[in-house]
């Protein structure tokens, strides 16, 4: 969690230009959002359609991708992290020099403007449509989890991309939580504890001692933070979704997408702009429901501290939580939960 918390302070510096105490770190200058005559420009040499599909870490984003892309008109690929992860997309201008360069007045290519918001939607416009003209698709988005930033993400987005849809999913924070702590458990020891470290290494030996909620998988504060960081990203992304895309803006339950898949993805696909789903899909999107090559890929790569916990299920945090990690999320999480419609679980 210090690894993250670092991760989320740079991102401050970054978008804000100093932390949260101030600090006297040089200010980060303003970038103007792109108007709509430039959009119109844009669309004229990169027309495709475009979306973001956003979410806290270990929520299904991923899934979402694979099975939204099944569709012959949509294209989805992961981890551009355009707005969502430092350095950020916006770190191509922001140089002062760069910036001086772009917004002077002798340079009769801007028309008079900061041409800083054109190359940003250039760059990542000619990203996204390099693939999908590849792949022969009209509609192209990203997915990429903005749990480091948050509702800034949103805004960082709708700056570049006003015409773009958003997609949010969602899932148990509970589960979240669970399945972020063990995927650092996985791939992600370099930024581990001691403490932690101890922690994985008595899971991994004993792993019957923290089944049925007799041991937590947490450190002390560890899972308040991780809760507080699932009610902050979750209100904060819903809020700047709803405030700044409007109609552009939906979202869904990583449980419901699990529950029913085909209602779920029809109505993204309607929502995309796309055309009915053509004969054979629905099949298509089965067979993608029974691959999981994220477990697979633990599978392989730690088995042994995988093979007792169900890779992408839900409620394991049923088993793995003790009595005193339900209440310390109950506490700070409860009225999140319920407003998503997971409260009533115990």
């Amino acid at each position: 969690m210090e690894f993250l918390d670092r991760v989320r302070l740079a991102g401050r510096i970054l978008v804000n230009g100093t932390s949260a105490g101030g600090g006297g770190r040089r200010q980060q200058r303003e970038i103007p959002a792109i108007t709509p005559d430039e959009v119109v420009e844009a669309k004229a040499f990169f027309p495709l359609d475009k979306f973001f599909i956003f979410g806290h870490a270990r929520s299904g984003t991923t899934l979402l991708a694979r099975l939204i892309r099944l569709h012959p008109q949509v294209h989805c690929n992961w981890q551009a992290h355009f707005f969502t992860r430092p350095p950020l997309l916006l770190s191509l201008v922001d140089r002062e020099e760069v910036s001086a360069w772009l917004a002077r007045r002798s340079n009769r290519w801007n028309r008079g403007r900061d041409l800083s918001p054109v190359i940003l939607r250039a760059v990542a416009d000619f990203v996204l449509e390099r693939e999908a003209r590849r792949e022969g698709k009209t509609i192209v988005g990203d997915k990429s989890p903005n749990s480091l930033l948050d509702g800034e993400a949103v805004r960082l987005t709708h700056a570049v991309y006003p015409d773009a849809r958003l997609i949010f999913i969602i899932r148990d924070g509970r589960d979240t939580v669970l399945s972020h702590r063990l995927q650092s458990f996985i791939d992600g020891t370099q930024h581990l504890s001691k403490g932690d470290l101890q922690i994985r290494a008595d899971f991994m030996q004993h792993p019957e001692h923290f089944q049925g909620g007799r041991r937590s998988l947490f450190r002390a504060k560890g899972l308040q933070r991780a809760a507080q960081g699932w009610v902050h990203n979750l209100s904060e992304t819903d809020r700047a979704g709803r405030e700044l895309f409007h109609d552009r803006y939906t979202f869904l339950r990583y449980e419901d997408l699990l529950a029913d898949p085909w209602s779920q993805l029809e109505q993204l696909w309607a929502f995309l702009g796309a055309t009915r789903p053509v004969a054979g899909l629905r099949e298509t999107v089965i067979q993608e429901m029974e691959q999981n090559p994220d477990a697979d890929w633990q599978q392989h790569k730690a088995g042994e501290l995988v093979q007792t916990v169900k890779k992408g299920q839900q409620g394991n945090w049923r088993e793995l939580f003790t009595p005193h990690d339900k209440q310390v999320f109950q506490e700070v999480a409860g009225a999140t939960l319920a407003a998503w419609g997971y409260d009533g679980q115990d």
